[in-house]
């Protein structure tokens, strides 16, 4: 007996908890990494420029997003995409195991940055490796009959990714001012392999879709130069001259390619200002006050309080929340089965215990430029719910993918004036609390759910089925060209004696004049653009 239609596949849970795991392992790595490359030398650093960790994080962003390209032929052509994101991680586990060995190699800082780049080139090809896998092997457990469920799907797989990077921008600063660097780059180590063990308990559960090899169906590369090298009749199109190598089938599935890149060339400005979240953001929070619980004078009067406080929050989390999240996201229907609804109470049971400790705790807890980070992740949780469930039905047609992606540039830019502005009166001497930042992260976070969720969901939904790894290997090619626009931008308006030029007013305000531009050219395409799927046209 099937399952019902209104019901997600019981394997999803796994690949949500390996999302979860994974992205706290790089999240974690990354949250002190401006801080580790910037670092004085005495308290563990590596002593370089603002401008050089700049490059560098970006650099690697850069890589980690390339690497999807060699991901999707390995599970589309070779291996298939259960194989793929299985093994890449062990290479992903290596990469921080080398970064959590640098206090142990000799030479010194330059030892050290030799680990710091093989450990980032590991990471890089791990990551990059499974990225555009994961996202679409979580769809491939959808009959056609479950479309309509993806969005929804697509929202809690990103609510996933933001729990896991919430935490781990909290715990690894804290594990890293505690106990240093190499403790605090082997915990994401062990949470990867953590990771890797929750994808692999799924194994019998999964539907696993065929990589081309088997099915002997023609990739969009083979396709697309097999057109571009042959002669066409006059008059004829430009996939014509494929139909003498390749099918129908096969040209259908590759023409679905090219609008969809059309679409994307205008993404890679919006990462080039989102990433700079872990690099240009936190260095400008290094410039300002540390926030410290302990010296509310509110929070020392309710310390006796915080054991009742943080129990009854336990209690609400761990009775209310499950099944709460599993008819919302998950069915229609009134009864969550009891396998998937255990998994709810262990997540929330980990949660509950994850806030209590948060509150005991609290009046000794700082937040700095580091820790500011997981302010993304927090605003993210409460966001994708709050426009999948409330906001994309209540406005209907105007919900359509790139219609929220257009609304998302023009919030990117807004967000970058007021970075701007946050600098200019950190240069003209003011002492400002680093919760100033919230601001800037609230807009750039709204951002962020309106072009980063919808990307996933409106890549999956218009390629056609045999083009869905390169198509999300393209998508995280956006990523990946805009962390190398950072880089570029960053190494040509360099100067001498002034290595700090990223972290200016001037440099932000760029960033934001250039996306309001993108933002208006993105508006004129969603009002053109043809939709493959007619309810997403619909906003459905």
């Amino acid at each position: 007996m099937s399952a019902s239609p209104n019901r997600w596949p019981p394997q999803i849970k796994y690949i949500v908890g390996n999302e979860a795991c994974e992205r706290f392992s790089y999240y974690g790595m990354k949250s002190i990494l401006a801080g580790y490359i910037t670092g004085a030398v005495l308290k563990g650093g590596l002593g370089q420029s603002s401008d050089a960790s700049t490059e560098i994080i970006h650099l690697f962003v850069f890589a980690n997003y390339f690497m999807p390209l060699l991901g999707a032929w390995l599970s589309d052509k070779l291996i298939g995409r259960y194989h793929t994101i299985l093994w890449v991680s062990l290479f992903y586990c290596a990469g921080h195991g080398v970064l959590a060995c640098s206090d142990y190699v000799g030479g010194g800082v330059a030892g050290k940055m030799w680990c710091l780049y093989t450990g980032l080139a590991l990471i890089a090809f791990g990551s990059g490796g499974i990225k555009p896998c994961v996202s679409a092997f979580m769809g491939d457990q959808f009959r056609p009959d479950q479309s309509h469920l993806l969005q929804k799907a697509y929202g809690a797989f990103y609510w996933a990714i933001n729990f896991g990077s919430f935490f781990s921008f909290l715990v690894i600063p804290w594990i890293k001012d505690k106990h240093g660097y190499s403790l605090a780059f082997g915990v994401p180590g062990i949470l990867m392999a953590v990771a890797t063990l929750i994808f692999w308990l799924g194994t019998k559960h999964y539907v696993r879709i065929p990589p081309n090899r088997e099915t002997k169906t023609a990739g969009f590369f083979q396709v697309f130069f097999g057109a571009l090298t042959r002669r066409r009749e006059a008059g004829k199109d430009f996939w014509s001259a494929a139909n003498a190598r390749f099918s129908p089938a096969e040209i259908a599935a590759a023409k679905s390619v090219p609008p969809i890149l059309f679409v994307f060339a205008l993404v890679p400005v919006f990462w080039s200002l989102f990433d700079q979240t872990n690099s240009t953001w936190v260095m400008q929070g290094e410039k300002m006050l540390v926030f410290r619980f302990g010296e509310l004078g509110l929070i020392k009067a309710l310390l006796p309080y915080w054991s009742f406080i943080a129990a009854g929050t336990g209690i609400f989390w761990l009775c209310f929340l499950p099944t709460l999240a599993y008819r919302k996201f998950t069915t229609n229907q009134p009864s969550p089965s009891t396998e998937f609804q255990w998994m709810l109470w262990l997540g929330s049971a980990v949660f509950s215990g994850l806030f209590t400790w948060f509150m005991f705790n609290l009046p000794n807890l700082s937040i700095g430029a580091e820790q500011m980070q997981s302010m993304n992740p927090l605003i993210v949780m409460a966001l994708v719910p709050l426009f999948t469930l409330g906001l994309y039905p209540l406005i209907g047609r105007f919900a359509a993918p790139l219609k929220r992606m257009a609304y998302g540039m023009f919030l990117a830019a807004g967000s970058y004036l007021v970075v701007a502005a946050l600098q200019t009166r950190i240069d003209h001497g003011d002492q400002l609390s680093v919760l100033w930042q919230t601001a800037p992260y609230l807009i750039l976070t709204a951002a962020e759910v309106l072009i980063s969720t919808t990307g996933l969901e409106f890549a999956f939904r218009e390629a056609a089925p045999e083009m869905k790894s390169i198509i999300m290997s393209f998508w995280l090619l956006t990523v990946a060209f805009g962390n190398l626009f950072v880089s570029v931008i960053t190494k040509i308006f360099s100067t001498p004696g002034n290595s700090e030029a990223s972290v200016s007013p001037g440099r932000f305000l760029m960033y934001a004049g250039l996306t309001f531009v993108v933002a208006i050219l993105f508006s004129l395409i969603a009002r053109t653009y043809r939709y493959q799927d007619a309810a997403a046209a619909q906003g459905k």
